[in-house]
């Protein structure tokens, strides 16, 4: 056991000295104030009797002390447990005070039954509390700023505005005192509950509700504002986000999660808000039940596996127990990442990690006779629409013919479901990336409409080898293939998305480039992404095209905003912002269906689907072989063909 320091020891007795004389003080000034503070009021029997008492007094309230553990606790971080009991041993040494004096008071008055006043024992032991207790508190109080003057020098306090009052506000509060290294500071708290306007939770006025946040900003000079509010919709938390997010404070907000287990907040329980957080709709939230029915038990084969889209795929794949999961990327560096992020995280799982490219028709056999996938989702395509416009030939390659391969190594090899990503530039496409993949779209519809038809064998047969390896593959006696896509708009944080770039641009100190003012898109996260293309190949039936309702559009010009004042800074003073004008292939807006297109309702109130068009297929096989030999000869006039097999494409005037 560690020894009292020296210097402990005299703190101690100190201490000790001082408790001995505040008990009796606490008394004697009780016993004045009782007769108005004039000396010659006061009965003799009760001077002498104080007097009697003060030498005797000191010593037993010490000894109390002593063993109410008060000269045992280190008071400059006292908390609630040494106050207790503080006044325990206070009111222990009342009631013998009490009794003492009682009995004094009748020797001096010959054994005649009298007492001290009343008030005398009830005010003496509250002040004596109070001087006993008070001196400790001071003492913590003192050792607190001088360590925080300490740890922090120079350091700047952070003034927060804590928008919450409730009980996970008032733990936030206690949990930043305690902390050290403390630079942060609760200033002033945003409640809609008018009963706590102008009262203090834990010392920190309530200064209104949600509409005085921005008064309270300027008002109270904040930095930072914390939003404690974990039980609250959705819809309240975008309010208030959207309010907060007018200022040029750094938000952070305590997720959901922290609703249930409110004892354990503390400062780093808080995240920095995302722009995901401003997002103007609810978080697709699918049955889960149904995507592990459908996907448990089966072998699951995802093209470019690697990818943003392809590799959150695969991790929630992963967590539905298949029986075999297969990443198929081009990439080794993309797929070896995913391989060794699944095989800690599911080390039972049954993964196989193959390198190839779905334009090479021998490989994609090759895979599908060894594994026989169930289910293919076709995440592989090139996707980044300035590029696909200097590189036509390359898109068509990859995204129709990679994705024709597919689908006929699935279909040949009896693969119960194939399900395509899609995207909202395929509708009236503008670039040749979203052509290129409204021609994919047109690929899976012609090759349910043949098989539906019982007319698969007039699949036509694209290699780019020889006749002979088509000819080797026999078509089975029955197709069974199922074949959908589904079409979402922008997804936050992947790798063809504009928040990396915006981001990186904002750690370089801008300037950040936005092509057009008014240029709008749709958003969703990864994870929600995802959701939608495993519960599209749960209801899927063949034909499909499914279409979330992503709601209300995003202006990128208030998105590249919205992370610059999420940085912590200011838009056009910290950060300036560019515009570059409109890319090759490039529109203002994005639309999530054709005109042509109805809607249909799912299982879920998000989840449409979208009636096909229909098209000649035996003219699209046609166009196809044209659109393949184009595009292996690089033709230079392939926009042309692909004008011809997508009657919306209208390619941009920028060209």
């Amino acid at each position: 056991m560690k020894k009292l320091t020296p210097g402990g020891r005299i703190s101690e007795y100190l201490l000790m000295l001082y408790d001995a004389l505040a008990v009796n003080f606490a008394y004697g000034i009780v016993l004045l104030l009782r007769f108005d503070g004039f000396l010659h009021y006061i009965d003799v029997a009760y001077v002498h009797t104080f007097k009697w008492l003060i030498i005797p007094y000191g010593i037993l309230a010490v000894v109390i002390f002593y063993f109410c553990r008060m000269y045992k606790s280190v008071w400059k971080f006292a908390g609630f447990d040494e106050m207790i009991h503080a006044v325990m041993g206070s009111a222990v040494a009342s009631a013998v005070y009490s009794v003492l004096a009682t009995v004094l008071i009748r020797i001096a008055y010959a054994g005649r039954y009298e007492r001290m006043p009343f008030t005398f024992y009830v005010f003496g032991f509250f002040v004596q509390v109070c001087l006993i207790c008070g001196i400790r508190l001071v003492w913590r109080f003192i050792f607190t700023q001088k360590n925080t003057l300490r740890k922090n020098g120079d350091a700047y306090i952070y003034r927060i505005l804590l928008v919450g009052g409730g009980e996970a506000g008032q733990i936030t509060l206690r949990a930043l005192r305690r902390e050290k290294n403390v630079t942060e500071k609760i200033v002033a708290i945003i409640d809609d509950d008018t009963s706590k306007w102008g009262k203090y939770i834990e010392g920190v006025k309530v200064v209104g509700g949600r509409d005085d946040i921005l008064t309270a900003v300027s008002k109270y000079k904040i930095d930072r504002i914390y939003i404690a509010i974990p039980s609250a919709t959705e819809d309240e938390k975008r309010e208030i986000l959207g309010i907060c997010n007018e200022t040029d404070c750094t938000l952070k907000n305590l997720p959901s999660a922290y609703a249930s287990i409110v004892g354990e907040i503390n400062s780093a329980s808080f995240r920095n808000v995302s722009v995901e957080d401003l997002l103007g709709r609810d978080t697709i939230r699918p049955n889960l039940d149904e995507i592990y029915k459908f996907i448990s038990g089966k072998t699951i084969l995802v093209t470019g596996g690697g990818g943003s889209i392809g590799s959150e795929l695969c991790r929630q794949i992963a967590s539905h127990s298949p029986k075999c999961l297969i990443i198929f990327d081009v990439y080794e560096n993309n797929a070896y990442g995913i391989q060794l992020e699944l095989q800690k995280k599911y080390p039972d799982l049954n993964l196989k990690t193959l390198i190839g490219s779905v334009r090479d028709s021998r490989r994609l056999q090759q895979i599908f006779e060894t594994y026989h996938p169930d289910v293919v989702y076709h995440a592989a395509a090139h996707k980044h629409v300035p590029l696909m416009e200097d590189s036509p030939c390359e898109a068509i390659k990859n995204n129709v013919i990679g994705t024709y391969k597919t689908a006929y190594a699935a279909m040949m090899n009896g693969c119960k479901r194939f399900v395509l990503i899609s995207t909202d530039k395929a509708v009236n496409p503008t670039n040749v990336m979203g052509a290129s993949k409204r021609i994919c779209e047109m690929v899976i519809q012609a090759f349910d409409h043949k098989i539906k038809e019982g007319r698969a064998d007039e699949i036509i047969k694209l290699f780019t080898h020889t006749e002979e390896d088509a000819d080797n593959i026999p078509l089975p006696e029955k197709c069974v293939t199922e074949f959908v896509a589904v079409r979402f708009g922008n997804v936050l944080g992947s790798n063809g998305s504009v928040v990396p770039v915006f981001k990186k641009q904002i750690e370089e100190g801008g300037p950040i480039t936005v092509t057009h003012p008014d240029i709008i898109r749709y958003f969703m996260t990864i994870p929600e992404a995802v959701s939608l293309v495993l519960l599209a190949g749960t209801y899927a039936k063949g034909g499909e095209i499914f279409v979330l309702d992503m709601g209300s559009p995003v202006k990128i010009d208030t998105l590249a905003r919205n992370l610059i004042k999420l940085s912590g800074l200011k838009p056009d003073v910290d950060i300036k912002i560019e515009y570059t004008g409109l890319r090759q292939g490039e529109k203002l807006y994005e639309e999530k269906l054709m005109a042509e297109e109805g809607l249909k309702k799912t299982d879920n109130d998000l989840i449409h689907i979208g009636n096909p068009i229909p098209f000649d297929t035996d003219l699209f096989n046609t166009q196809l072989v044209k659109l393949m030999n184009a595009s292996y000869d690089n033709d230079e006039n392939i926009r042309e063909i692909i004008r011809e097999t997508v009657s919306t494409y209208q390619p941009s005037e920028s060209r």
